[in-house]
Parts: structure tokens; sequence; C-alpha cells
């Protein structure tokens, strides 16, 4: 079951100012919100700049080559055949979150520590300027969960199949979408089925409808959904689309959206900043947070124990 919450009108302040830096260029502070977004990410340089020189660019550059080629329509659709079951383990929340302690994201340019670090540095950054809105709390905790596919327990899927940007399959790769080129190498680009504007698709079919290529995003969402948890719309949309970056910073794909996929974009895109933002070496007290989050965890998910 889903419930829908109305946005906010600091919601609409905050998409606006959120894309302007003071005018040294040092830092932004959003009117109406506490949270200061920084100029440059952990390692000094710009945010989601891949060509800068660091001693992870060539990883995340050759992470998005074999994300590129191997990412086709089929892939996704056995993906999902596979895990949409649902049957690798029973957990809680909590306990999947733990999992992630030793996983470390082969895609991002900005952040090198452990995910967990990230998760609460992300809902911790909501939470001081949404206070009202919990479930978006809880989103910022269980955003990434999805990565525990890396987990052996999971089957030790490669890194390229389940962190990274996302985008639609079936249908043509869109230029704004990182290392582009690489899709030249991708069975689909040759494909007349999937290689046009639409391909497997229509104008407005909403984006429910459409296939995402296969990652951590589209599993959580699945896992959330698949388990009934009790959350708005938004928030599943959050969690299926918050690395899809084509769309909510490049404005790509939008004739696939519905009127639903429009007013949900406007929580995403306010999401995306803490997600993107937060990320720095600032470490959490995990104990002192967690009988908060563990208090959301049990009024969203019902159930001690999840499907995974």
């Amino acid at each position: 079951m889903t419930i829908s919450y109305e946005m906010p009108a600091l919601g609409y302040e905050v998409e606006k100012k959120m894309q302007t830096q003071n005018e040294k260029g040092s830092v932004a502070n959003l009117s109406g919100s506490g949270f200061l977004m920084p100029d440059t990410n952990s390692f000094g340089h710009n945010f989601r700049d891949y060509d800068a020189e660091s001693a992870r660019r060539e990883g995340v550059e050759n992470f998005y080559r074999a994300n590129h080629i191997n990412q086709t329509y089929d892939f996704v659709n056995k993906m999902r055949e596979a895990y949409g079951k649902l049957n690798r383990m029973e957990m809680s929340i909590w306990e999947c979150c733990e999992l992630l302690n030793d996983v470390v994201d082969e895609s991002d340019p900005d952040l090198d520590e452990p995910q967990i670090e990230h998760l609460l540095q992300t809902a911790e950054a909501i939470r001081k300027d949404y206070p009202d809105q919990d479930w978006l709390h809880l989103i910022g905790l269980i955003h990434d969960l999805g990565k525990v596919l890396l987990h052996p327990t999971f089957g030790g899927l490669p890194q390229w199949a389940v962190v990274g940007d996302t985008f639609p399959v079936g249908c043509a790769f869109d230029e704004s979408i990182v290392h582009h080129k690489y899709f030249k190498e991708n069975l689909d680009d040759s494909n007349p089925l999937y290689n046009t504007k639409y391909g497997a698709y229509s104008e407005g079919c909403g984006l429910n409808n459409v296939m995402m290529s296969w990652g951590h995003d589209d599993y959580m969402y699945l896992v959330a959904k698949e388990n009934n948890a009790n959350l708005p719309s938004a928030a599943l949309f959050i969690i299926r689309y918050h690395s899809f970056y084509s769309l909510h910073r490049s404005g790509a794909y939008r004739h696939l959206m519905n009127d639903e996929d429009v007013e949900n974009l406007k929580w995403l895109r306010i999401f995306n900043k803490y997600d993107l933002y937060s990320k720095s070496k600032v470490r959490i007290d995990i104990e002192i947070v967690k009988p908060y989050y563990l208090s959301l965890i049990d009024k969203y998910f019902p159930a001690k124990k999840i499907k995974w």
C-alpha cells in the first residue's frame, strides 16, 4: 500500500535555490534550511566530475564502460525475473544496513567511505531540514540498501550490475548519460526495436512502465513494493530513480513521464541534494541515532523480517 503527501511550500524554494551558490562560490546556504552544500567533494574536486584527475578516475571510467556495454533490455529482464522473487534471505532493514559496512561504490567519484556512513549522513541532513517528513528521513537511510547485491550472500554481482547512474533500456540512450560513448558497444544500440526515442514505449506511458538499467535502485524498489511497505508514492519514486541523473539533472526522458511522475520528481530533486552533497568525512554516531531510525523502520516496515 502507498500513501500520498502534499509537497511543502518550502520544497519549491529549496529546489530553486539548490542550484545556486553564493557570490564567492564556496558554500550555498539553502533558504529555510540548515544544510550547507559544500563546493567540493571529499577528494577536493567538484561533485560528479568524471574528468577530474584522481586515483579513482580510471576505475570509474572502466566501470561505466562495462556497465554501458552489458546493460541491455534482455539483461534487465533476466535480472528482474531472478531477483524479483525475493527468495535470497529474510532479514530486517537494520540488518541490511549493517551488511553494507564493507561496501564501497566503485562508480562514485565523490566518496570512498563505507556505505553505512553515506546512508546516515543523507538521512540526518534531511532530518534537520524536514523534521516533519519522517518518511523522507527513512528514505535517506534505505535508498542505497539494494547495494547488498554486491554481497556474496546475494550472489556477489559485479559492480556494473549494481551501482552507477541508471537509465532506461528499451529506447535510445540519451547523450546526457555519463560516458555515453560506450553505448556504441551495447547490442541494443544497433537494434531498431530499442534504439529510437520511444523504442518499446509510448509518449506519457509513465516511468513505472519503463525498464531501467538493473542495479540497487530497481532492486530496493522491488523489495519495498513487494514487502508492502507503508510508504508514499514519492518514496518509492525516489528509491527507484535516485540514480537516474539524466532525468533529474539533465531533463532527459521527460517524454515518457506521466502526471504522477512530474509531481514525484519534485521530491526527488529535493532528495538528490542531500544524497549527493552530504557525502563527506563527517562521521555520524550510529548508536545515538539508531533508536530513531529503528522506530521509523517499525512504522513503515511493520514486519520484523522482510524478504530480499
